[in-house]
């Protein structure tokens, strides 16, 4: 197992076929659902192969470990010119990435366990991959998450209307930004 990270108990690893019974489990939590994907969305493991495992290889698709539990999913990548369009950043020639996450084990929640991958994951991009800024776009009902964000030093841009499908409807979010001071 290809580690990316480690930060005191916490680790960030590269997902491997062997974790499809791990995501189509979180994947079939309500409560897990209710934040992402949507509730009238489950994966079984066989929607968990196609998704996760045809996704693009640029998109480092990653399982969240903490005290060699593993708790959650974590992707990130660096933006195409698609995706810096999609942002509001088609004339930035900087390196963005965004990244997404969730923790599926819900036991974890609420022990401020998001907040600490939010901030290891931004020291690693910054450093390792040298990212100047780095965005998300949580849904706008979504407080917990963006709470968390700007815990983490991420900063409201943008309003992305009508952006995202989530239970039957299209929903806003808000990109966020953390930007690497110069």
């Amino acid at each position: 197992m290809y580690l990316i990270f480690q930060n005191n108990k916490l680790s960030l690893r590269l997902l491997d076929e062997t974790d499809i019974p791990l995501l189509s489990r979180w994947l079939s939590d309500l409560k897990v659902l209710q934040y992402y994907e949507g509730r009238d969305n489950p994966f079984d493991e066989e929607k968990v192969k196609q998704v996760f495992f045809s996704k693009d290889p640029s998109i480092q698709m990653c399982i969240v470990v903490y005290e060699n539990i593993e708790i959650g999913y974590l992707q990130y990548f660096k933006l195409d010119a698609e995706s810096k369009s999609e942002y509001g950043y088609e004339l930035n020639n900087e390196v963005i990435y965004g990244m997404d996450q969730f923790i599926g084990n819900i036991n974890y929640w609420n022990r401020g366990i998001g907040s600490l991958l939010v901030s290891s994951m931004v020291s690693h991009l910054v450093s390792i991959h040298i990212a100047k800024k780095i965005v998300v776009d949580p849904q706008t009902w979504n407080i917990r998450a963006i709470k968390c964000y700007e815990k983490c030093g991420f900063k409201k841009i943008r309003l992305l209307p009508k952006h995202e499908l989530h239970e039957g409807e299209y929903r806003d979010c808000f990109v966020m930004e953390y930007k690497l001071l110069s």
